[in-house]
């Protein structure tokens, strides 16, 4: 949806848990807040497979069961293609994700405690405030026939560079034999 700043505050609620999550490659962490910020629970670790995202959705029924909140939005970095897995599954269970943008993670953390050193536990908190803050943007998920179109379409990308370096490949042996 395309909503401005103050739209997409206004569907933070007191009664939304907002969830932040630093994507890596193996390990994702997650934390939880309010709409004011204050935290909820430690912060969860947990890997890129389907045990471990049951894992995370339980911790997040668990909280929202403690502070009697029925809405939830998870916030990500979207970090290569590791936060797809996280979204089609959070998207089959109907929970509502959105993305950050990096480069805002990487100038916000500074506000925090004044320090630009990289860590995975304060990043998930910088993303759930950029959440807080109407600072993300809802991605838009391929389904059915538009992801088959999207696969076909990275497959031919790949092949029209494979064909391309053939062809200059080919070119070269010609000018090395004629020569």
């Amino acid at each position: 949806m395309n909503y401005n700043q103050n739209n997409k505050i206004a569907q933070i609620t007191s009664q939304t848990l907002i969830i932040g999550v630093d994507i890596a490659k193996f390990k994702h962490v997650a934390r939880a807040q309010d709409f004011r910020g204050l935290e909820f629970g430690k912060p969860l670790h947990f890997e890129n497979t389907k045990d471990s995202f049951d894992v995370f959705v339980e911790w997040i029924r668990e909280i929202q069961g403690q502070q009697d909140m029925n809405k939830v939005i998870v916030g990500v970095e979207p970090t290569g293609h590791y936060w797809l897995n996280l979204a089609h599954y959070l998207k089959e269970l109907n929970l509502k994700l959105v993305v950050v943008n990096p480069m805002h993670v990487k100038k916000t953390k500074e506000l925090d405690d004044n320090s630009p050193t990289k860590n995975d536990v304060k990043d998930a908190k910088v993303i759930a405030q950029l959440v807080k803050d109407g600072r993300y943007a809802e991605p838009k998920i391929p389904e059915g026939v538009y992801a088959d179109l999207r696969i076909a379409r990275k497959i031919r990308d790949l092949l029209s560079v494979d064909l391309y370096k053939d062809k200059f490949t080919i070119g070269l042996i010609d000018i090395f034999l004629n020569s």
